[in-house]
């Protein structure tokens, strides 16, 4: 967010929102200089996440106008403060190290979607104790990562949809191993109790009970999609089950660094869609309608020779 303190002496471009229409457009700002424990960042790519969406337009009821979007950032540093370890200049790094087998616009988006996805993987022992009944519902930016990440790992993925016609993406592409079309009783009926953990990434409002239901006994699941409604949580398929909910954002930068290092080891990237500075509200438009496959990706430094 763009707020101007009397420290701000350094003026910087970006994109901003100026109200709740979340229409963006250029803003020139203030920031503080780069600190003794800073560096600074030329920023070459940027991911679009819905919390973006979310912020621009106050669905949750706490943005402070102007704000300047984005938090999915990869670039190369070029100004490091004098107490600063392990980055130089020239580095292609965010705060952590991106492996050098990752594009960086592709890598963009692992900072958000990757990360919140990856962190309750492994805080639930899921990276290196494979063969577990993997279920992931919403088959979006969050959702197709979490896919890959599963079947990285070892385990069955189930993909929970609402979609029929992202099954053959889902298995064809993605490697799932299974897909159950939430809004067909016939097949959530059959899931019931087949899944050890689930990961539920959908931001739209939705009932988590027929979830709940195709958990085993002691099973888990984590929300980690931000919901602007109350969801509906209904006690007996916890009580009977014996199952957990918990929710789940993002990671520290312990998670992070081990997230990107394990995404070099397996090639993980977010599939995106690469769009220009001009393009950003015909993005965040589309974004609305769920209209990208999987994430959109801003080249703040003209750097795609497609565009």
């Amino acid at each position: 967010m763009a707020q101007t303190t009397p420290n701000h002496t350094q003026t910087v471009a970006g994109w901003a929102a100026r109200d709740s229409a979340g229409e963006i457009a250029p803003y020139t700002f203030k920031r503080r200089e780069n600190g003794d424990t800073d560096v600074t960042i030329e920023i070459l790519y940027c991911g679009i996440c819905h919390t973006d969406l979310h912020q621009v337009k106050d669905d949750w009821g706490m943005t402070m106008y102007p704000i300047v979007p984005g938090h999915e950032i990869t670039g190369i540093i070029t100004k490091v403060g004098k107490k600063v370890e392990n980055f130089k200049v020239g580095d292609q790094r965010y705060v952590v190290h991106v492996p050098e087998s990752l594009p960086m616009d592709a890598a963009a988006p692992l900072l958000c979607a990757g990360v919140t996805v990856f962190t309750p993987l492994k805080n639930h022992n899921l990276i290196e104790s494979p063969k577990k009944n993997i279920g992931v519902v919403g088959l979006g930016g969050l959702g197709h990562v979490a896919v890959k990440f599963g079947k990285a790992f070892g385990h069955h993925v189930t993909v929970i949809s609402t979609s029929p016609s992202k099954e053959k993406e889902a298995r064809d592409r993605l490697g799932a191993d299974d897909f159950i079309v939430s809004s067909n009783p016939k097949q959530m009926e059959m899931g019931k109790r087949t899944l050890d953990f689930i990961l539920d990434t959908v931001s739209a409002d939705h009932s988590l009970g027929p979830i709940l239901e195709l958990l085993k006994v002691n099973g888990t699941l984590v929300i980690v999609g931000a919901s602007s409604k109350p969801l509906e949580l209904p006690s007996f398929p916890l009580i009977f089950g014996k199952r957990t909910v918990k929710g789940g954002i993002i990671g520290g930068m312990k998670e992070t660094q081990e997230m990107m290092d394990l995404c070099g080891k397996h090639n993980i990237t977010c599939d995106i869609e690469v769009v220009k500075p001009d393009d950003i509200n015909e993005a965040l438009g589309r974004l609305a309608r769920n209209d990208v496959k999987y994430r959109f990706v801003i080249d703040i430094g003209g750097n795609s020779s497609s565009l």
